[in-house]
């Protein structure tokens, strides 16, 4: 091993001292024998993510005609085929209201990320599932996990813990590699660590504060009292995070940093653009968690009403699902133009994750990653068959390359109790009301 370090110290050498931080590529002597876990035992992280497009689909063309293995990929999924072997489609799974109103391009995303429908569109009836999920596993990295959006649009989250906690998501591809790789990054595979005195200060004022919350609590009312419980919960989990970073971290072995984007303009949904920023953040993404900075991440390509734009098409994507004519196969064929740049961007999504190699396997197969859109068919906001996907094998508990289609009973939550089971929750059922289920997907969970 100190061989390798010392060649890597050469090279940061020869770029004349600066300070520079180079990841070091992956190195045998970091795993076991087999290739399995690193060589201290433990296992290789799982990680946990979920990915949101807008506008559903048009199931004429996307709905595969076969279920099982080597499902068939009509034109507008024809984008996954290089990386369809690690996909799973789930179509035709049912999403309940129970009486509550049928809120376009909000309800059915925001019952299958909590698993019931909400009352309006400024409450959400629980926290989203990667919520639950970073609370399980989140803990010990730097960050509890990791939000970005390619819309540009600070708003656009997918991810809270409840009304007035939403996890506000990066739009900079800059601002997202400076808010990782930047000054306060440890490289978790070097030989020398220095804690760094300003994160050192940081937790020492955040424990004076918290030492005097207990006064000030005793003269609010409830209301402000909760407020403020869940205000220094945040500040708690901060402290942790802090405490973290002045520890040497575990080597990661597939650690590489990249180069620094070329920041790209924040405002603008052109689809060019959007897809620009996408594939930015997703290429720093993948580096965060190779150097384990975070095991849980959400990536919004376009939001739920999706404005992304098309040259020469004066409306926005979310105009056209309403005044575009159907064409004479039964579809509308500018908004199809749109689910077909959604779904290169998903493939491209996946296929980067699949590019790392972790011992013998890649990072995707010990990643588990969500992805949903808001509708089925956005024309008429229908939200029975909301199109879900997932990829990755989650560390070996997930099968991957089924088609699922949906038995007349089947609810979207099923989906997501799935994945909390494979992500390792010992849960037995997850939803409300019709929401509720005990049941999931036997088809693509591991034996």
């Amino acid at each position: 091993m100190s061989k390798r370090i010392n060649r890597r110290q050469v090279l940061r050498g020869m770029i004349g001292g600066a300070a520079v931080t180079v990841g070091m590529p992956l190195l045998e002597c970091f795993l076991n024998n087999s290739g399995t876990a690193l060589a201290n035992g433990r296992p290789l992280p799982v990680r946990f993510g979920t990915w949101f497009w807008g506008l559903g689909m048009n199931k004429e063309i996307f709905v595969p005609e076969r279920t099982g293995p080597n499902f068939d990929l009509k034109e507008e999924l024809a984008a996954i085929r290089p990386v369809r072997d690690h996909i799973n489609l789930f179509t035709g799974y049912r999403t309940f209201t129970d009486g509550r109103p049928s809120l376009c391009h909000y309800t059915g995303w925001v019952a299958l990320r909590c698993g019931q429908a909400p009352t309006d569109r400024t409450s959400v009836p629980g926290e989203s599932l990667d919520v639950t999920i970073s609370d399980a596993i989140g803990g010990s990295t730097r960050f509890r996990s990791l939000e970005m959006t390619a819309t540009g649009n600070r708003q656009h989250s997918y991810s809270f813990r409840n009304a007035q906690a939403y996890n506000p998501p990066e739009i900079s591809p800059v601002a997202f590699y400076q808010r990782i790789f930047g000054p306060e990054f440890q490289d978790p595979n070097s030989p020398v660590f220095h804690p760094n005195p300003r994160l050192m200060v940081r937790e020492s004022v955040l424990s004076a504060v918290l030492e005097d919350s207990a006064s000030l609590k005793r003269n609010l009312g409830a209301t402000d009292r909760a407020r403020l419980d869940q205000y220094f919960t945040s500040l708690r989990d901060l402290e942790q995070r802090l405490a973290l970073q002045l520890e040497k971290p575990p080597p990661a072995p597939a650690c590489r940093v990249p180069p620094a984007p070329t920041d790209v303009a924040l405002i603008g949904e052109d689809a060019d653009l959007v897809g620009q920023r996408h594939r930015l953040m997703t290429d720093i993404l993948v580096a965060a968690l190779s150097c384990d900075q975070a095991r849980v991440f959400n990536m919004a390509y376009s939001e739920s009403f999706a404005a992304t734009t098309k040259r020469g098409v004066p409306n926005s994507h979310h105009a056209v699902t309403h005044e575009e004519h159907l064409n004479g196969q039964g579809y509308q064929s500018t908004h199809s133009w749109f689910i077909r740049q959604a779904m290169e961007e998903w493939a491209y999504f996946v296929g980067a994750l699949s590019s790392v190699r972790e011992g013998d396997r890649t990072l995707l197969d010990n990643a588990l990653v969500f992805a949903h859109s808001d509708h089925e068919r956005a024309q008429i906001h229908s939200m029975d068959g909301i199109p879900m996907m997932t990829a990755g094998r989650a560390g070996g508990r997930m099968k991957s390359g089924v088609h699922v289609a949906a038995g007349a009973e089947d609810v979207g939550t099923q989906i997501g109790l799935t994945v909390m089971r494979a992500m390792g929750l010992q849960k037995s059922e997850w939803g409300f009301g019709s929401m509720k289920t005990t049941k999931v997907v036997e088809e693509v969970l591991q034996a």
